[in-house]
């Protein structure tokens, strides 16, 4: 909306955008939403909402100790998901719900039901349509005998921003959380060549390794074509390749992948 000439401000009730991510993601879309013209206002509490969107809308939000009127003609709400699974008589087949509202299963997506199953994000599962694809192939194995389950999956994710955030694996802040110590490879996008020649160097790449092994445990991409690039890892990662296989190999020049040359080469830090 902003690229189309409105005027955008952004509420978050948290200290930070994207609170959840580690610290220097979090400044990377910041700067970015503030280099597209993207107002942001963080902490901030909205107290009450008047109006109607698409015609003129009057948020009254605390941030601090202060109070401030914000006016705009749409309201867009990212207030999360809840389930549809209430009063349609899931109760008279049998089939039990969690605390939280979504069909309970079990690793195989079984429900409390014999011969029901229950997929995607009723089912709990992370909401990812790529997620539901696999929840399918772990159904139809069920029903056909065969062995797949959705513990243990390494799932992506990706934020199509201008540019992108990938990430699969740790991230810093689940590693710390852990007690997990990694070693820490980081690069500019300024130096990906093909980020270079494409004129949007904007971003970085950025990997944690295991301290005792060269296995990748996690892999943060925020730049042109991250999505991409991560899927090159993410292969690496499910066939147990130590991190110098990406380092060593002869990616085709100039590409964007060939950028995990110049990260998994440079200078690591330990952490913690």
């Amino acid at each position: 909306m902003r690229r189309f000439g409105s005027k955008v401000t952004v509420l978050d009730r948290n200290s930070r955008l994207m609170h959840q991510e580690d610290d220097d993601v979090s400044e990377a879309l910041q700067q970015l939403f503030k280099g597209e013209g993207i107002d942001f206002i963080l902490n901030a509490k909205v107290r009450t909402i008047s109006g109607t969107s698409g015609q003129s809308v009057t948020l009254v939000i605390e941030q601090g100790s202060q109070e401030k009127a914000l006016r705009g003609s749409h309201l867009l709400i990212a207030a999360g998901r809840t389930p549809n699974t209430e009063g349609i008589g899931l109760d008279l087949a049998g089939v039990e719900l969690t605390d939280r509202g979504y069909i309970k299963v079990d690793e195989r997506l079984t429900t409390t039901t014999p011969g029901v199953w229950a997929i995607g994000e009723v089912a709990g599962s992370p909401q990812f349509t790529h997620v539901s694809v696999d929840d399918f192939r772990v159904v139809h194995d069920s029903i056909t005998g065969g062995k797949r389950v959705t513990t243990g999956r390494l799932i992506p994710y990706c934020m199509f921003t201008d540019p992108e955030l990938a990430h699969i694996g740790l991230s810093e802040k689940e590693a710390k959380e852990r007690g997990i110590a990694y070693r820490l490879f980081k690069i500019p996008m300024a130096s990906v060549m093909r980020a270079t020649t494409l004129s949007e160097t904007r971003g970085f790449l950025k990997a944690l390794v295991e301290v005792n092994t060269d296995r990748v445990l996690g892999f943060t991409a925020f730049g042109l074509g991250a999505g991409e690039i991560l899927s090159s890892v993410q292969i690496a990662m499910l066939a147990g390749l130590p991190y110098t296989a990406l380092r060593d190999g002869i990616l085709t020049h100039p590409t964007l992948v060939e950028g995990l040359i110049p990260l998994f080469s440079s200078e690591p830090s330990s952490c913690p």
